[in-house]
């Protein structure tokens, strides 16, 4: 009989013996809890296994909402290990930590992005020209775009419509979603306008004013209002107007001309050359001109009107058929030339009999 006894106290004291081992093994495999100093989430809640290490099945318990998207807040210390008791999370390590930082994650769509991808989603459109070119005047104002982290694919154009008439556009994206089978959409309207750079008026200028560089500045116009004859800035310096224009007016090449290199009633040069023979004498333009034109200058000397040629500033070229000429022994400076060059005399001198034909 006491044998049995013994034996059955012994068989309860290995009984307890292992059970107390038991529970010291599953004490030192599963790890106390410990607060975390600052975490980060990608959904719109705060769950306890994002504030703590080793939450064990609570980990996907919500205790908290998320701050906004891509913007960071912060949870004091007591404020989660409160909220962790009443879900039965006790015995967390804190570490000494007096607050936890969450930084709910987002994609950043920036508005530069958003308004370059509707130019391209509009470009050759309907008569439209390259997107560099597309002025956008959104119904709303376009800023930066947050997005869930999720949204990590490109933003593809499902649909864009523009009419030429109204200039309106109607423009739709789509960017896939790796959490959820729909993708985001996203949907701009507003006018698109087409420019072109114009070299614009700084200043009033005056018929027959020749342009200088400070007079011209490089603005983008619209190209409807330029049209097809639009100036360049280069092409416009030293160009003279053709007709008064006012300060901001986008120039036009028919409203430049070549500067007058003779003005009406300047003194010019009329000049007279044949092979071996160059001869000048002064005279009154009659009327003004470029280069290449035919003007009427008045020979001082003759008092006769000959027609020539502008071929530079103040100067003007006589082209007639070969004269016969009478030359003083003595040339001195003073020349005269009449409307057909059929005789040359020369001042102070005793001219020659001209021979006859």
């Amino acid at each position: 009989m006491m044998t049995i006894r013994t034996l059955l106290l012994a068989t309860a004291l290995l009984a307890a013996a292992c059970a107390s081992a038991s529970a010291q093994n599953l004490d030192d495999t599963i790890a106390a809890p410990v607060l975390r100093a600052s975490v980060s989430v990608s959904g719109d809640v705060v769950r306890i296994g994002d504030v703590i290490d080793n939450a064990g099945s609570a980990a996907q318990i919500a205790i908290y909402r998320a701050p906004d998207l891509g913007t960071t807040g912060t949870l004091p210390a007591e404020q989660v290990l409160t909220a962790l008791r009443a879900h039965q999370v006790i015995g967390v390590d804190t570490r000494d930590i007096s607050e936890i930082s969450v930084t709910r994650l987002a994609r950043t769509v920036e508005a530069k992005d958003i308004e370059s991808q509707v130019a391209h989603a509009l470009e050759h459109r309907n008569g439209l020209g390259e997107a560099a070119n597309l002025s956008l005047t959104f119904d709303r104002v376009v800023e930066d775009l947050k997005l869930e982290a999720s949204n990590n694919g490109a933003m593809q154009t499902t649909s864009a419509r523009y009419e030429p008439r109204s200039g309106r556009f109607d423009v739709t994206f789509e960017i896939a979603n790796n959490s959820v089978t729909t993708p985001t959409r996203l949907r701009f309207t507003g006018t698109a306008i087409e420019t072109v750079e114009a070299a614009v008026l700084a200043r009033d200028v005056e018929r027959n004013e020749v342009l200088k560089s400070s007079d011209v500045v490089v603005e983008r116009r619209p190209r409807a209002e330029v049209g097809g004859d639009a100036a360049s800035r280069q092409r416009a310096v030293g160009m003279q107007a053709r007709h008064q224009m006012r300060a901001g007016q986008a120039l036009k090449v028919a409203d430049l001309a070549k500067p007058d290199l003779v003005q009406r009633d300047q003194t010019v040069t009329l000049i007279y050359e044949v092979t071996g023979l160059y001869l000048t004498v002064r005279g009154k333009a009659m009327e003004g001109g470029t280069e290449g034109d035919v003007v009427s200058v008045l020979n001082l000397q003759s008092k006769r009107t000959v027609s020539g040629t502008v071929v530079g500033r103040g100067q003007v070229a006589i082209s007639v058929a070969t004269p016969h000429i009478a030359a003083a022994q003595d040339t001195t400076s003073s020349i005269a030339l009449d409307q057909t060059a059929s005789h040359v005399a020369t001042s102070n001198t005793t001219p020659q009999a001209a021979p006859t034909e």
